[in-house]
């Protein structure tokens, strides 16, 4: 069925395209309602169903007979070690573990934080979180101890399970002190901890609390699956709120599992036995869907990567992981390619690798430049597919569908929208705009399955952040226009999370830690405009009166303080010493003015100012020189 046929198919019938799609995965019930809408904030999906989501992804499979098909490799450019793990031999994990947890106490809807690199054991840990129904938050290894605190302190965990160490290029990055400092400072504290001794830096252990993560697997007695409701949490995944407080996204078992094996055929057109690989990390969502969940339900080969796409040895990692391994579809963030294109222009490292198994390289985390698409197809000889997608969603809103027959492609749009999605552009008195028109992105409630129910016990606060605004819609908080044939076109953020190399931050947290420096009277931090990473924060600073320190030490001691709390992640490197923020006359800084300025656009002085002078001279210091 081709793709307008099926979106079609959906818009006719929602709810019994849904419930034919339930079809995908085994229920121990399964569900004869596909929504209802009297549940939850704007409704709940399959709520009669019950499942458990690692016999999905493991069990049903070796039932199947596909035991030894291989279900995850893991591929380590830090170490040189490559391991690959049969159904068989990862349920077996999985099911130790599940039950090292079960005999500690942890039980269906408990909490368990995940702290981990890039190594099969993070993958384990999820798997064997869904056997035991407990609900696993997984966070970034990069963030730094004051964020792993705040995730601590919402989530509450009974447990958390870790590693001595994370590998970057050049250094070995100790976790356990991070995450002793992170316990130190969070109100709540785990009842135990599980520590991966990881060879490079092992780490001590704290008595009483830590234990050895081998030990406690090898002693563990494997578990079978615990049914749950298909609207029981699976999991809890943090994402940067514009107050700087994590908002702590809900993802439900029934719905997840349905959406994310439908997406696997659908839309990235691979099956069971074919490798698909998604070039993330698992502490964000595209790790979680496809590194391991989206994957391990159809029945793929995945691939875990502990590496960089540029350095690891070089900027043909990519194209070396493809063709060993016999990737079929490559899913990856345009940062990525970017820094490829940029060591490899020429893209004479592909000519050492054999990618004949090699079929489509998926491209998501922020919007793909045109030209790095281009060059991208060009060099491949592949389609190169850009899709849009969040956090909340769990899958892509919009996107290009192999499974359905691809539609041409228009470098710099993300596509359709997905079937699940009806997606509007308005305008902000909330009418809809003609074909063309740039408005704010939403989609009409309700969310189709995966997506977010809520927040995690905050459903007032979910309410406020994505429904408040355009009443009956979703607001994704992208700005973008649907031409006239239906290709969506995602331009920019419309607050202040920003998007760095695919990852969601929030300008409020970097602002929070500039405005603790000793002699910063105000700050600001807006995203601006960079060629590789998409976009990177800049911080403008106010400095309190009689302070006369060099402008280059404050950079160097503010961004330390940012590397220190948030993380290198946040790329923040450039901080400017401003007279004034330039605000409305209620004390709102001018923030969008500010990065337009930045960014080299043009704009309008608000008619709210309190004092235009105030924007010369922010230009004056940040604007891009001419030409």
């Amino acid at each position: 069925m081709s793709y307008e046929a099926t979106y079609a198919a959906w818009r006719r019938d929602p709810e019994g395209w849904w419930l034919e799609r339930a079809g995908l995965i085994d229920w121990d019930t399964p569900p004869k309602r596909a929504f209802d809408p009297k549940r939850g904030v704007y409704g709940r999906w399959f709520p009669d169903g019950v499942l458990n989501t690692c016999h999905n992804a493991l069990d049903r499979h070796v039932a199947a007979g596909r035991g030894d098909q291989p279900a995850l490799i893991w591929d380590s450019a830090m170490t040189g070690q490559i391991a690959t793990f049969t159904y068989t031999q990862l349920l077996v994990r999985v099911a130790k573990v599940a039950g090292a947890l079960a005999a500690r106490g942890v039980k269906k809807g408990d909490r368990v934080l995940i702290y981990m690199p890039m190594v099969p054991e993070a993958v384990i840990a999820m798997l064997a979180c869904a056997r035991i129904g407990a609900i696993h938050s997984v966070v970034f290894g990069g963030f730094a101890a004051a964020e792993l605190a705040s995730r601590i302190a919402d989530a509450k965990p009974r447990a958390i399970l870790s590693a001595s160490c994370g590998l970057e290029p050049g250094r070995v990055v100790p976790y356990k002190p991070l995450l002793d400092a992170a316990i130190g400072l969070s109100p709540h504290a785990p009842e135990f901890c599980l520590i991966l001794q990881r060879p490079e830096r092992e780490a001590e252990l704290t008595e009483g609390r830590d234990e050895d993560w081998a030990e406690a697997e090898a002693r563990g007695e494997p578990i079978p699956c615990v049914p749950v409701s298909a609207l029981d949490p699976l999991y809890i995944l943090y994402t940067s709120g514009t107050t700087g407080r994590p908002k702590g996204v809900v993802r439900d078992n029934g719905g997840h599992a349905v959406a994310l094996a439908n997406s696997m055929g659908m839309l990235y057109g691979v099956g069971a036995g074919d490798v698909f690989w998604a070039a993330s990390d698992v502490g964000w969502v595209v790790g979680h869907s496809y590194i391991v969940y989206g994957p391990l339900l159809a029945g793929c080969t995945t691939i875990v990567y502990e590496g960089k796409p540029v350095g690891t040895p070089d900027a043909g990692a990519f194209w070396r992981v493809c063709s060993q391994h016999g990737v079929k579809a490559l899913f990856t963030a345009p940062t990525a390619i970017r820094a490829i294109k940029r060591e490899d222009p020429e893209g004479r490292l592909l000519a050492a690798y054999d990618l004949a198994r090699f079929e489509a390289l998926y491209l998501a985390g922020e919007r793909c430049d045109p030209d790095t698409v281009v060059w991208a197809q060009r060099l491949l000889n592949r389609p190169v597919i850009d899709h849009w997608w969040q956090t909340e969603t769990g899958w892509a809103i919009t996107g290009n569908f192999r499974g359905l027959g691809l539609f041409p492609t228009k470098p710099g749009s993300g596509g359709k929208p997905s079937p699940g999605f009806d997606l509007r552009v308005l305008d902000e008195a909330g009418q809809q705009v003609p074909p063309g028109t740039i408005g704010d992105l939403v989609v009409k409630l309700p969310l189709p399955p995966s997506c977010l129910p809520t927040l995690w016990q905050n459903d007032e606060g979910f309410r406020e952040a994505y429904l408040a605004r355009h009443p009956g819609f979703y607001t994704t908080a992208d700005a973008g226009m649907i031409d006239d044939e239906g290709y969506v076109w995602v331009m920019s953020r419309t607050d202040d999370i920003i998007n760095v190399a695919g990852h969601r931050l929030s300008t409020g947290a970097m602002e929070e830690v500039l405005a603790a420096h000793p002699d910063v009277a105000e700050c600001a931090v807006v995203g601006v405009r960079d060629s590789l990473k998409g976009q990177v924060p800049l911080g403008l600073v106010v400095l309190k009166a009689g302070v006369a320190k060099a402008e280059a030490v404050l950079e160097a001691e503010l961004v330390a303080m940012v590397r220190d709390r948030i993380g290198p992640v946040a790329a923040f490197r450039r901080v400017r010493v401003v007279p004034r923020l330039p605000k409305t006359r209620s004390g709102k800084v001018l923030r969008a003015t500010i990065r337009r300025i930045a960014d080299g656009q043009d704009y309008v002085v608000p008619p709210t100012i309190d004092d235009p002078a105030s924007l010369e001279e922010i230009k004056a210091v940040v604007a891009p020189p001419p030409g």
